[in-house]
Order: structure tokens, then sequence, then C-alpha cells
């Protein structure tokens, strides 16, 4: 019988065949969480003129000896300036001038005293020009001004080739005015079951057959990872019917082809089959519970992940091995999984493989501590629904106490519920 390869050597050998795929240019609506192919640099300075940071009057208080003292000063009010307009006035030595939050100041302005300071309290901009207002303070120069460049200096790099955009990040490029950037290339991932017993659902059930979740779960994670998913449904159990889903596959382009079932040793286990004969087995069964039966391969040239029928074998696998190859094929740096130190709450058994086991992790006062959720079965995916974590059992471990630390692989986004005993 072929050896188990470990976890780690499975997962550098996969990685080492995958490169990171070319760049397209892609409208920045439409770039969240792709990766960027170049770096951006500013093409101007931000912000891109000094304006005033609020609705107020406008002077130049480097000019006036009364700048940071207190009292009643009368100033004529020699123009206004509404946002969005461009000004052509020269301000003055104790003249002021109304302006608008993001306004430009005009030229010889370098402090705004906040409208709530004068004794022209209104921000409509509709309200009439005063001939005069009447300052309670005066401004120190510099106060409530946006000096040009002050955020961005023009070519500063903002954003670098390689960093996964987040919505801050498109707000930044619409302030440059980019309306298109160079991004990579989504991943084309093809995906199908395979066995004579997988029911669509939405039709009725029927003697002796399962629906098939793994073309929606994988689907969905796949695409949560930023994939595009190439959906062929489910093959039958025979031979033409799988090799009709490779080539279905190839001709949609794929960069992946992601199969579930059929690679482990019955009469009607036809994947790994067709991949012996069209392309190439690399790579077959891992040291892991769940999902051992893993092969990795190429059908003509295209590399194929096939992970176990059963479903938290399936859901396991992709998390460990092709969520990494997105992340490469995307321009990013495959990373392993964030996890923290838990406690067990009662006794655990494994079988020596390196474990993934479905836990609830919760805060107490002595930590985080964890639980099963239920009996491991591969095919039972409630204990998954019900599971925050995953807890990872090393290679060669059988059994492990209560109140020992293991590593747990966190699933949900949501905080760890605070509890003194689950539920």
């Amino acid at each position: 019988m072929t050896e188990l390869i470990s976890v780690n050597q499975a997962l550098l050998q996969i990685l080492s065949e995958f490169d990171t795929l070319p760049a397209e240019p892609t409208e920045i609506s439409e770039a969240l969480y792709r990766t960027l192919a170049e770096d951006i640099h500013s093409p101007f300075d931000l912000p891109l003129f000094s304006n005033s940071s609020v609705d107020g009057f406008a002077v130049c208080a480097s000019k006036d000896l009364r700048a940071g003292t207190r009292g009643n000063f009368t100033l004529p009010v020699v123009g206004d300036i509404p946002a969005g307009m461009q000004t052509t006035l020269h301000l003055g030595k104790g003249e002021t001038v109304r302006i608008m939050t993001g306004a430009p100041l005009p030229e010889g302005a370098d402090a705004v005293l906040p409208v709530e300071d004068t004794n022209y309290p209104y921000r409509d901009a509709s309200a009439p020009l005063p001939a005069e207002v009447i300052f309670y303070r005066f401004p120190m120069p510099g106060e409530n001004v946006r000096p040009r460049g002050q955020d961005v200096q023009k070519g500063q790099k903002l954003l670098a080739k390689g960093r996964k955009l987040q919505p801050q990040d498109i707000g930044m490029l619409a302030t440059l005015g980019l309306d298109r950037i160079p991004v990579i290339r989504k991943p084309k991932i093809a995906l199908f079951s395979s066995g004579d017993e997988l029911l669509t659902p939405g039709i009725p059930p029927q003697p002796g057959k399962i629906f098939d979740a793994n073309s929606y779960s994988l689907g969905l994670l796949a695409r949560r990872e930023g994939a595009e998913v190439i959906r062929l449904g489910v093959a039958r159990d025979e031979y033409q019917a799988v090799l009709e889903r490779f080539e279905m596959a190839k001709n949609a382009g794929a960069d992946l082809i992601l199969t579930s079932a059929g690679v482990s040793v019955g009469a009607f286990d036809f994947v790994r089959q067709v991949l012996e004969e069209h392309g190439q087995v690399k790579l077959w069964r891992v040291n892991m519970r769940p999902g051992k039966p893993l092969t990795f391969g190429s059908y003509e040239g295209i590399p194929v992940i096939s992970l176990p029928g059963n479903p938290v074998s399936a859901f396991v696998g992709f998390l460990v091995f092709v969520r990494p190859i997105i992340a490469k094929l995307s321009g990013l740096q495959p990373t392993p999984p964030v996890t923290v130190p838990v406690i067990l709450e009662h006794p655990v058994l494994s079988d020596g493989r390196e474990s993934y086991l479905r836990a609830i992790v919760y805060k107490s006062q002595e930590g985080f501590i964890a639980r099963l959720t239920g009996h491991q079965g591969s095919g039972n995916l409630y204990s998954l629904v019900q599971a925050n974590a995953l807890l990872i059992i090393p290679a060669g471990v059988k059994s492990l106490p209560a109140g020992e630390t293991v590593q747990a692989w966190l699933l949900d986004d949501e905080p760890l519920p605070v509890m003194e005993k689950p539920e």
C-alpha cells in the first residue's frame, strides 16, 4: 500500500505546481478583494489645493498681530467662496471672506475662523453675504486649513503590488481619479461531483440516493476565496461521463479542476482512471483525518485536485489545500491558518493521523475552552454546522487528556461566545 504523505509535504508539493495568474484591467467598482498587479503612485498632491476644513471666514493670520487673541474684532467681508469653485480673490491684511468646508483658500489666506466664533453663525451658502463680521477671537496661522499635499505627495507610493484590495483602498483609488486598475485575473475553478447516488437539491428524495452537498459548499468556498466557479454538475459513475466533465473543464479554460469523490479504489471510481490515462496522478492519500483519499494530478496539463466524497472530508480538504492554491494563483502569499491555543474540556481520541476535529470554542474565566461537536464521522455535516473551529491534532497523537492545550483553527468571523458551560 502506498505510504501516506504528510499534510505539510503534500501542500508544499502541490503549491510548487502553481504560479500567479496574469493581470487584467478591471473597473475599481469590481476590484474589491482582488490582488493589485502593480504599485499605485499618486499623480498629484492630496489635498489638490489648500482648503478650509470648516464653514467660516478666512483671514491672513500670519500678518495680523491679533492672531491668537480674544476680543471683538470687526472685519470687512470682501468675498464669498463656496465649495467646488475656484477663486481669484486675493486677501489682504485685515480682510476676510466667507468660505465653505472644502472650498479653496484665496491667495493670502492662511487661517479660517469657524462661523460659531462669529456673530454670523449661518452655514447655509444661500444666506446673504454680510458686509462685515465680528470675530470673537482671532485664529492662529494654519487653523482649520488643510494644506495642499498634507496627506499625500505627488509621486508617493500609496498601494503596493500584491495587496488584496479593501474597501478603503478602492476609495483611495477613486480619490486619485482612477477608474480602472490592473489586478490579477480571478482563478477559474471547474467543479463537479461524481456518483450515481447523488441527487440535485429540489427534487424528491429517492431510495438509495443522497443529495449533492459538495457542489454547493465547495463552490461557495471557492467564491469566498475570490475564484470564478465553473459548475459542471454531477458526473455519473461511468468512465465516459467523468471524461466528458474533464473535457468541459478544459474547454472552459479552467485553471484548476476540482472534483469530489471517484478517487478511491472502488470499482466505480473513475476520476483516478481518467487522470492516469489522460494526464498524471502526482499525489494520492495524505496522512490526515478526515480527507485521506485526496488526489492531486493533472488532466492534459490542467491541475486537478480530487477531494473525497464525504462532505466533511471535502470541506476540510478544501481549507487545507485548495484555499492556499487560490491564494497563490491570485498573487497572494499562501499563509497558514490563524490558530489560537485552546484547552480541551474533555479527553480526545485520534487515530494517529493529523486530525482536524470539529469543535465549539468558547471563552471562559480559564481562557479558550474547546469541546467536540458530537461524533467525528466524515459524513456528519451537521457536526460541522455546529462547529466554530477545527482542533488540529498532530500526527502521531492518538489521545489527549482533558485540560491539554491544542491549536484551534477558527472557522467563523463572529466573536467567540462567552459562557461558563457550552449549551
